[in-house]
C-alpha cells in the first residue's frame, strides 16, 4: 500500500501593486502670508516719508487676507464682522509700523500676535457694559471656560466654587470674583420685564424716586447755626415770616416800623443766610477734595 505524503497546503498571496505613498504638503498655519521680505528690508533702509508710506501700504494690502483670517477667528462673540476687521486692520497697519526685519522674526511671527491683541483689547475696552478690572476680566474668561469643560462631563450636575477651583487652580475668593463679572459683559435695559413679574413689571419700577423732604432736612440743618447768629429783631421778623404766617403789614406794627423796612430787613437777612450757607457748603466740598487728592 502507498503511502500518499500530504502535500503541504498552497497559500496564494494576492499581489498587490505597489502604491507610492505621496507626502502631502502639510498645510501652513499662516499660508496665506505673501512673502513681503524684499519689501520691508527697502522700508527699513528708507528714511520717513511718502516713498516709505506707500510701500507700507502695499505690504498691508498683501497681509490683509491673514488679518481678516484671524479677525473671522472672533465671530459670533457680540461684534459685527465689519467692525471685528477694521480692528483687524489696525492692528496690521500697526504691526506693519512697527516691524523690524534686523531682528531675524518672520514678519507672521510678529503680526499674528499683534493682530489678535488689538482683536482682544478692542473686546476689553468697548463691549463690556460695565468698567470691570483686566484681572477681573481674565478671570471671568478662566471661569466661564472652566464651567463648560466641566458642563461636559458625564455628571450633570452644575459645577461649584469648589469644583472650578479645584479644575482651575484658582482661589475660590478669585472664582467667585469671575462668577460676579460673568454678567458684567452686557447691561440689562431697566425697560425688561422682570422674571415671573406681571402686568409688564420693569426692573424701572424697582427704583426709588428722589425724595424732596431730604433736602429740606438738610437745609435746615445749614441753616440752623446760621440763625442763631442773627439779631434779635431779624430773628423775630424770619419767625413771625415764615413760621407764623404773618403779613409784613402786621409785623411792622408788631415792632413798630413801616412795612417797606420789614420788607428790606426781610430780603437782606435772606440774602445773607444765602451766601452764609453756601459759602459754609463750598468750604466742606474743598476740603473732601483737599482730603481725597
Amino acid at each position: 500500500m502507498t503511502a500518499v505524503r500530504a502535500q503541504p497546503r498552497q497559500t496564494h498571496t494576492r499581489q498587490t501593486p505597489t502604491r507610492q505613498v505621496r507626502c502631502r504638503k502639510r498645510r501652513h498655519a499662516h499660508d496665506d502670508a505673501p512673502d513681503t521680505a524684499a519689501q520691508f528690508r527697502r522700508i527699513s533702509a528708507l528714511p520717513e516719508g511718502p516713498s516709505k508710506e506707500a510701500l507700507r501700504q502695499e505690504v498691508v494690502r498683501a497681509w490683509m487676507p491673514m488679518a481678516e483670517r484671524l479677525a473671522g477667528q472672533f465671530r459670533n462673540r457680540g461684534e459685527s464682522a465689519d467692525d471685528l476687521r477694521q480692528v483687524a486692520m489696525l492692528g496690521l497697519v500697526k504691526a506693519v509700523k512697527r516691524y523690524d526685519p534686523d531682528h531675524g522674526t518672520a514678519f507672521e511671527s510678529y503680526a499674528v500676535p499683534t493682530v489678535v491683541g488689538e482683536v482682544k483689547r478692542h473686546f476689553r475696552d468697548h463691549l463690556w457694559g460695565l468698567h470691570v478690572p483686566r484681572r477681573v476680566q481674565e478671570l471671568r474668561n478662566r471661569v466661564r471656560t472652566a464651567v463648560q469643560e466641566l458642563n461636559r462631563t458625564p455628571d450633570s450636575r452644575t459645577p461649584g466654587v469648589a469644583d472650578i477651583a479645584e479644575h482651575t487652580g484658582l482661589s475660590e475668593e478669585d472664582v467667585r470674583a469671575g462668577m460676579e463679572a460673568l454678567e458684567s459683559y452686557s447691561t440689562l435695559s431697566l425697560d425688561a420685564e422682570l422674571r415671573g413679574a406681571e402686568d409688564g413689571y420693569a426692573l424701572i419700577d424697582t427704583l426709588g424716586s428722589p425724595e424732596p423732604s431730604y433736602d429740606r432736612v438738610v437745609q435746615r440743618e445749614a441753616l440752623k447755626p446760621c440763625l442763631r447768629a442773627l439779631p434779635e429783631r431779624e430773628r423775630r421778623i424770619l419767625y413771625l415770616r415764615f413760621f407764623c404766617d404773618e403779613t409784613q403789614g402786621r409785623i411792622a406794627d408788631r415792632l413798630g416800623i413801616s412795612q417797606m423796612h420789614v420788607s428790606r430787613l426781610i430780603s437782606r437777612t435772606c440774602e445773607r443766610l444765602g451766601e452764609e450757607v453756601n459759602a459754609e457748603v463750598n468750604a466742606e466740598v474743598n476740603a473732601e477734595a483737599n482730603a481725597a487728592a
